[in-house]
């Protein structure tokens, strides 16, 4: 009984050692944010794009009308959330502004 607790024991310590430490794993890619910010805007502006190709597709007869739907307010949504971060942008800014050096 008592060989069997040391070697369940012994076996636990084994696998904490193969854990990997803090000084082992590696920070994530840092990014700046101009990087984030160029990503999120060509993103919408895909978004947009295919959008506007469903629509003409559409009109023209050649494109399923639930994949237009779909589009149309997929672009919708995500004009509004431009325009949401536009917004909370120029706040910030505002309100920097009217710090007291």
């Amino acid at each position: 009984m008592m060989a069997s607790a040391a070697a369940a024991y012994a076996k636990s310590a084994a696998e904490m050692n193969k854990l990997p430490t803090f000084e082992s794993a590696k920070a994530p890619e840092e990014q700046e944010f101009s990087d984030l910010l160029k990503a999120a805007v060509q993103e919408a502006a895909d978004i947009g794009y295919k959008s506007e190709r469903l629509s003409l597709a559409a009109a023209a007869g050649s494109a399923d009308v639930n994949e237009v739907i779909t589009a149309v307010a997929e672009a919708e949504v995500t004009l509004q959330a431009v325009t949401t971060v536009r917004d909370k942008v120029i706040q910030a800014y505002q309100e920097i502004i009217k710090m007291p050096i």
